[in-house]
């Protein structure tokens, strides 16, 4: 009546292999068709035999384990519908291809009769073929439509079973009926040992005691001596200066913990049920026994190993649960208790079931089983509410020092998952008791085994969001070595690379909540729709002719990636080790990188959606989309980016030219394919589009030539020695360190008016940058040497009218 209920502890296992399924799932997608597939049209006929023989099964279908039977075959239909229309797609493709190419028969026209005979059996052929594929899309449909009407067979006799409504604990009548029935169930209990017995002396005596005493040194070398060492190697590893600093430290040790207290006292109970099947000492009426002993076994070390890890009786300074000492080691204590509960009643249920006992035996084991999960529950609510009284009254301590050291009174701080805990737990024993007492035991052993199986999920799921938390963010962190090997080999910034740390920790994390959720929905029903939607997954998205598979997405990524890489890594080979070699300036050199960059991401974008089965012809349709935005909203960005690859190519500016636009002047600095930017005086950046630098009219102070030009220009009296003038003046040049010396310095008479002689001299630097610096230098030089000359300057002349009244 009740083997469901403590089955819900039994899914890690479940769980495990889902996970190994999902690790498969992209290899079995990738693996090419197998000569030796069945049949698509005999498959079609065995899946829709398959159907027929579910249909007539869900009359006996009086239990949920048989639901679930009857609707994982009604999934398997449906993938074996789903295969065969797979199969039957390139065939019904080929037919048409070949259709195609035989062309329409012109009006009027007569065809020979062997190409009229190949029309024709074509044309069969694709009829059968087409019917085919509507035949496994109905059997898919029909299956799908089944295995959901199964699944809500299920949940209405799952919640009959928990309404279910017996005779109470406390009513006499119920033990009455036990004390009957219990000389025939203790009977029934002997009668399945003594054929266990039987089976085990039979088997040892025909093929001797190697192989059992093998696997029980095995199981016990891997609980106990095995198991212990690792632990110790996990701790000595994580306390050494060769673990990762920070948190990864604990969280790492916690996961290793958990997996190691998990796996080895697991598989040592697979290895011991191993050898005894080995040797056939197990009869089939325990197969089902067996197995769920290994299963109990794994949850059972699943929960001890979880409290071992995050409590840390022994080591406070590693516990990740905020707990003092004295709780941990009160909870590690019902931890213990719970998982000795757990394995105890897994175990029940399936010797209740193989020893075939009386229902009423069967409900009065349950309630045991309740009242037991009851009592464990408040032993644990009343050590939380120990714990929540002493750091209540720490805080209390604390606000009162800070208030005598005339400090700020600060908020009282309480752990959150505490309160929490208490709340749950108080309404689900509260819950649990009144159904006990009222008769509902099915109610309330499930009651208390969803708050156990709840509590374990959540602090598993919370151990796992801080270990993915912390490996993502340590290992992509830019001080670790696979950070800086990113950043070496991509050239990526460490602030980028530790962005992608966080991304990746997100990833995970949502990942992690959406197994507890699914993990916390296991006991309410079956997962089947959970697998099939994986399944949907697996077989793509189908988007026009093309099919998006999740391993075709990963392997585009991956080729992305490599080729993205594979560029990066040339165009800084070119930038730093090739082009410095070269005889090109900086702009050529920086025109080469970035047209070498944008290439690259051009080739990986190409090379991902070859590898997406998206060929270049599939981007016609992209393209005219994009021509029409292009001719509505994203013209100036077009124009932007066409002209930025006309001055990467042309360079009409580059890299170092000291340009005017406008009222503006400086350096340019960086060019893209959108925007140049020029360093002004002030040292202030202006973006300019490339469009402006096309289509406008701009100086460019050092193109051709990069020379600058000083000219000095002043007047002298007609009486002064223009030699002498003209000798002080090239003195002046060539005493100059920045002045050249070719183009040589000149000087001229620029007229003679006035009284006055015009004096025009140009000399020339090495770059239009030193002009200003350099003139006023030679100001100074020029002006002392006219001033020890007695050479003077003519001053404007200036007259006033005065007006005599």
């Amino acid at each position: 009546m009740s083997s469901r209920f403590p089955s819900f502890l039994s899914r890690p296992l479940a769980w495990l292999l889902l996970l190994v399924w999902l690790g498969m799932a992209p290899v079995a997608l990738a693996q090419n068709d197998d000569p030796a597939e069945p049949d698509p049209i005999a498959q079609l006929a065995q899946a829709d035999k398959d159907l027929k023989q579910i249909q007539a099964s869900l009359d006996d279908g009086d239990t949920l384990d048989t639901l679930k039977t009857l609707s994982d075959r009604a999934l398997a239909v449906q993938r074996d519908a789903k295969a065969a229309r797979d199969a039957l797609d390139p065939q019904l493709k080929q037919v048409d291809g070949r259709l195609a190419q035989l062309g329409e028969v012109p009006e009027g026209a007569t065809e020979a009769r062997d190409i009229a005979q190949q029309r024709k059996a074509m044309t069969q052929q694709r009829a059968d073929v087409a019917s085919a594929i509507a035949r496994a899309n109905l059997l898919a449909d029909n299956a799908k439509q089944l295995s959901a009407d199964i699944e809500k067979m299920r949940v209405t006799q799952f919640s009959e079973e928990l309404a279910r409504k017996v005779n109470s604990p406390l009513s006499p009548s119920l033990w009455r009926q036990f004390a009957t029935h219990v000389p025939a169930d203790i009977h029934r209990l002997v009668l399945l040992y003594r054929q266990g017995e039987t089976t085990a002396r039979k088997a040892i005596a025909r093929h001797g005691w190697s192989a059992p005493l093998t696997g029980l040194v095995l199981a016990l070398l891997m609980f106990f001596p095995l198991r212990l060492w690792l632990r110790a190697l996990g701790r000595r590893y994580a306390a050494s200066e060769r673990a990762p600093d920070g948190r990864l430290r604990r969280s790492g040790l916690a996961v290793w913990l958990l997996a190691v207290g998990t796996l080895l006292p697991g598989f040592a109970a697979v290895v011991l049920v191993a050898s005894l099947e080995s040797i056939g000492a197990i009869p089939p009426r325990l197969q089902q026994l067996a197995l769920h002993f290994q299963v109990a076994t794994f949850v059972a070390a699943f929960i001890t190993a979880l409290s071992a890890c995050l409590l840390v009786p022994k080591r406070p300074s590693w516990r990740l649960l905020a707990l003092d000492d004295s709780a941990a080691w009160r909870l590690r204590k019902y931890a213990w208790g719970a998982a000795g509960l757990t394995f105890i009643g897994i175990l029940l249920v399936e010797i209740n079931r193989a020893s075939r006992t009386s229902e009423i035996t069967t409900v009065a084991v349950d309630g045991l089983v309740a009242i037991t999960y009851m009592a464990l529950i408040i032993a644990i609510l009343v050590s939380l509410a120990r714990l929540h009284r002493r750091q209540a009254a720490e805080a209390a301590a604390k606000l009162d020092a800070q208030e005598g050291d005339g400090k700020p009174k600060g908020v009282p701080r309480r752990s959150g998952w505490i309160v929490l805990a208490r709340v749950a737990g108080h309404v689900v024993v509260a819950a649990a008791v009144i159904a006990t007492l009222l008769g509902y035991l099915n109610f309330a052993l499930f009651v208390a085994q969803q708050l156990v199986w709840g509590a374990v999920v959540l602090l598993a799921a919370s151990l796992l969001l801080k270990f993915a938390d912390d490996l993502a963010t340590t290992m992509l962190s830019p001080s670790s070595r696979v950070g800086q090997t990113i950043v070496l080999t991509t050239g990526l910034s460490g602030a980028r690379v530790e962005q992608a740390g966080v991304l990746l920790s997100a990833v995970l994390r949502i990942g992690v909540i959406l197994l507890a959720v699914l993990a916390l929905a296991v006991p309410f029903g079956n997962l089947n729709a959970f697998y099939g939607g994986l399944d949907a997954l697996s077989g793509g998205l189908k988007i026009g002719e093309t099919t998006l598979k999740p391993s075709s997405v990963v392997y585009a990524l991956l080729v992305f990636l490599v080729v993205w890489a594979v560029m990066q890594a040339f165009q800084r080979w070119l930038t730093e080790t090739y082009l410095p070699k070269t005889e090109l300036d900086a702009g050529a050199r920086n025109s080469i990188s970035t047209v070498t960059r944008y290439l690259g991401i051009i080739a990986a974008v190409l090379w991902g959606l070859t590898a997406l089965g998206i060929g270049f012809e599939k981007l016609a349709l992209v393209v005219s989309a994009l021509s029409v935005g292009i001719g509505f909203g994203l013209q100036a960005i077009t124009q932007n980016f066409v002209s930025g690859l006309i001055l990467l190519a042309e360079r009409p500016v580059k890299i170092g030219d000291w340009v005017k636009l406008g009222d503006q002047e400086g350096d340019i600095k960086r060019i893209s394919v959108r925007s140049t930017e020029i360093q002004v005086g002030d040292k202030s950046t202006l973006i300019v589009p490339n469009s402006e630098l096309i289509t406008k009219t701009i100086r460019n102070m050092t193109m051709g030539n990069a020379q600058g030009r000083i000219q000095i220009q002043f007047s002298v009296p007609l009486s002064t020695d223009v030699a002498a003038v003209r000798q002080i003046l090239l003195d002046t040049y060539a005493a100059h360190v920045a002045v050249l010396a070719d183009p040589a310095p000149s000087v001229f008479i620029d007229s003679i008016a006035n009284g006055q002689i015009a004096i025009n001299s140009f000399a020339y630097v090495s770059g239009p940058r030193a002009v200003y610096g350099v003139r006023s230098d030679l100001y100074f030089n020029m002006l002392q040497s006219f001033a020890a000359a007695g050479i003077a300057l003519s001053s404007p002349t200036d007259i006033h009218l005065v007006r005599d009244r």
